[in-house]
């Protein structure tokens, strides 16, 4: 596999070159950007990056400017950083595209591992076959096993599985969600989504805990350590 190529957007040096290092000693390429106009240069130039890290707050062009002129044209997944922890700052960031949103001071090891989860349903590092605390999940064969033991899920189900599975950490939106399992933006009330839950968790049994809500937004997956 190509080594995939992360861009790293912040003004402050220090805090760019923390994030680089991390990354790159799990074998990401990383390119860096001091200020939303350099970044969004660099972005359209070179068209095989793989991730953004995106600061909200920058001279000359923010971060919010940055997400809404990349997301014109191109879906590649962008996590926010930002020292604001104001829920209508992470609420307008989904609202905009954000993949995920991380508040400074952040732990660089949880950095990276939103990256990775991220990255495994954008790239080839998704698999056909997924193992998640107890959880077994064939793609190919639609066939889950919890501890062992087979269970029948229907399609819906066996898709908003396989999108909690692969979004490991991931804070998702019911709207990403729907956009995600359904296929379709969606409007109206959270019953659809809540109910694919209630019954999925109920059929995990014990590993059902793995599906924690974020209230007032939606869901994570999580395995307990």
């Amino acid at each position: 596999m190509d080594t995939l190529k992360i861009l790293v957007v912040d003004d402050e040096a220090r805090m760019r070159k923390l994030v680089k290092d991390f990354l790159m000693n799990k074998g990401f390429q990383v390119m860096e950007a001091g200020d939303g106009e350099e970044a969004v240069d660099i972005f359209f130039n070179h068209k095989d990056i793989a991730l953004i890290l995106l600061d909200v707050m920058m001279p000359k062009m923010d971060g919010w400017e940055v997400l809404k002129t990349i997301r014109k044209f191109s879906n590649v997944p962008i996590i926010m950083l930002t020292a604001r922890g104001e829920e209508r700052d992470e609420l307008q960031g989904f609202g905009l595209g954000v993949d995920e949103y991380i508040a400074k001071p952040f732990s660089p090891k949880i950095l990276v591992a939103r990256v990775e989860a991220i990255l495994r349903r954008t790239s080839s590092i998704s698999t056909e076959h997924v193992e998640a605390g107890g959880l077994s999940i064939d793609k190919a064969a639609r066939q889950v096993t919890v501890d062992g033991t087979p269970v029948e899920l229907s399609y819906k189900e066996f898709e908003l599985l396989i999108f909690f599975v692969e979004n490991q950490g991931l804070a998702l939106s019911r709207e990403k969600i729907l956009n995600h399992v359904w296929n379709y933006d969606y409007f109206g009330d959270a019953r659809t989504i809540d109910t694919h839950v209630k019954k999925l968790r109920s059929k995990l049994g014990q590993r059902g805990e793995y599906i924690k809500t974020v209230w007032g937004m939606g869901y994570k997956f999580e395995v307990d350590v």
